[in-house]
Formats: structure tokens, sequence, C-alpha cells
């Protein structure tokens, strides 16, 4: 049963987050996590990271150690307001290639990383279909699926061999960070496959719920990263925390815990962020054993 406490302080917040979100798009300033963001009112990072200030440094850490062993160069798909990029760069030196396709955002995003010269903004969906369906974006409190649907507003595609072809500098891509809410599990191996000998590490999330709303099946990346010559996967939870190491071929088994009964869209429902790293990569493995030191149980 929730404590009276906890009851008036949900209370509380989902009546903050009622306001801000009839006011969506009003800019604000935020410190969070040690970069200064201008944000939409209604985004839900500084509530994130007040209630756990390990989220999403799981990414900045990754970032942080590869740097160490070779020039840092990162894709952030789905790069919403620049928040990880900020981060990332706030942390190590390196650059970043963002690409995001929801206008709303973009406007943010600009303003949040066009004054560092370190980081490419391209604006547009990435897509894996040679002919990709007209996708309608779906916000809610600081993140965006995109649902089918025509939208009169539709922004450009670009599949990623189009992306390393025009944007050479990164053509050594070290670390990839997809965010996508559902379609990372078809995005990612195809980014993979677009930079397959630079093997870089795959950062994303796995959630099986949402994948599922997106018409894919969530298990199916294991087997194409597998074949893409990739081997081992930290693994932590939604909150950043990390719960153990397993291997691309253990993978599916594993994850299935994530459809266990009452895990819904609801407070609690759970998901994954994880990190896979290519069987030769050396420098790689290191990393995500320094982060997450034992194997998932």
């Amino acid at each position: 049963m929730m404590s009276p406490g906890t009851a008036v302080a949900t209370a509380k917040r989902r009546l903050g987050w009622l306001i801000r979100d009839r006011f969506p798009n009003r800019p604000v300033v935020r410190e969070v996590q040690g970069v200064t963001l201008v944000l939409p009112w209604s985004h839900r990072l500084p509530d994130y990271a007040t209630w756990g200030p390990r989220y999403g440094q799981n990414l900045v850490d990754l970032a942080r150690l590869l740097a160490e062993s070779s020039p840092l160069t990162v894709l952030d798909v789905g790069a919403n307001v620049g928040d990880s990029t900020a981060q990332i760069l706030h942390a190590a030196d390196g650059k970043v290639l963002c690409i995001e396709g929801d206008p709303a955002y973009l406007e943010f995003l600009h303003r949040n990383v066009d004054a560092d010269g370190r980081v490419a903004v391209v604006e547009a969906l990435l897509a894996v279909d040679a002919e990709p369906t007209a996708r309608t974006a779906v916000r809610t409190g600081g993140t965006t699926r995109f649902a089918e649907g025509d939208d009169p507003n539709a922004m450009p595609t670009v599949s990623p061999a189009s992306l390393r072809a025009d944007h050479p500098d990164f053509d050594r891509l070290r670390l990839v960070k997809s965010d996508t809410d559902g379609y990372d599990v078809n995005l990612v191996p195809a980014i993979a496959e677009a930079w397959a000998d630079a093997h870089p590490v795959l950062f994303f999330e796995y959630d099986p719920y949402l994948t599922r709303i997106a018409g894919l099946d969530p298990e199916a990346v294991w087997p194409r990263l597998e074949a893409l010559g990739y081997a081992d996967v930290a693994v932590w939870d939604n909150g950043a925390a990390p719960l153990g190491r397993t291997t691309v071929t253990a993978a599916a088994a594993a994850g299935r815990v994530l459809d266990a009964p009452g895990n819904q869209r609801n407070r609690g429902r759970t998901y994954w962020d994880v990190a896979v790293v290519h069987a030769d990569d050396t420098a790689g493995r290191q990393a995500i054993e320094r982060l997450v030191p034992d194997a998932l149980s």
C-alpha cells in the first residue's frame, strides 16, 4: 500500500505534469546532470534525473571509457533535445552526429548543440526500408514514438548507408546510441551493417513492449547482431543500475523476464538499456566489464 507521504508526492507530481503538458513547448532553461539545457517545459528529463541521479549516466560513462582508448565518434539516433550528446561531450572530447526526426524537438536540439563545433545534426528519420511508410510523431513527456500514418509535416528519411557516405568524419564510428521507442531492434542491426568494418559499440533501449507496438519482433535483433560478429552484452535497468553481462546468444532468453505478467505500460513496467560489443573489440569489452562487472543472473 502506498504511504500517505508517497501518495501526496505522487499527486503533486501528476498535477505538475498536467500543468506543464498544457504548455508543452514553452522553453525553459534547466541544469541537468552537469549540463545546461534548453528544454520544452513538458520534458520529463529533469524529473527523471531528480528521482534517479544515475539516469542516463551509463551511456555517458561508456562513452568516457571508450574515449580512453580511441577517438570518440558517436552516432546519436533519436537525439531528442541533445541531452545525451551534451552530457557525452561534457564527459569526454569527441564528435557526435545527431539524427532527429521530430520537428518539435529539433528546435531544442539546435539550441543545445549548434554552438558546439563537434556536433553535426541531421534533420531526418533513419529508415531501413527502401520505401519507408509515412510516420506521425506521438509525443509523451519528452520522448517520441513514430506511428504509421500520414503526416503533412513528414520529415525526410535517410538510410544508414547514406548517412555514412554523407558524413565521412564519422567513418570510424566508435559508439552508437539509439533511442527510438521500439524501432531500435530494426535500426541498430542496419547501422551495424553499414559500419560493419568499424565494429562500433551499440547502446540501445531493449523494450519488448514498445517493439511489439511498432510491429516488430524484439528477439530478432540478437541473431542479426550475432551474424555480424557481436558477442557480449551489458545490461542495465531503465534507471541505469547495472544488472549483469550476458552473451548475444543468451540475450533473447534472458530478456523474456521483461515479458513477465504485470510488466505492462504502467508505473511498474521496466525495460533494459543494453550495450553490445563486437567479438573483436577488446577495448569495448573491457569497458563494459568495468561498468557491469557481474554476470546476469
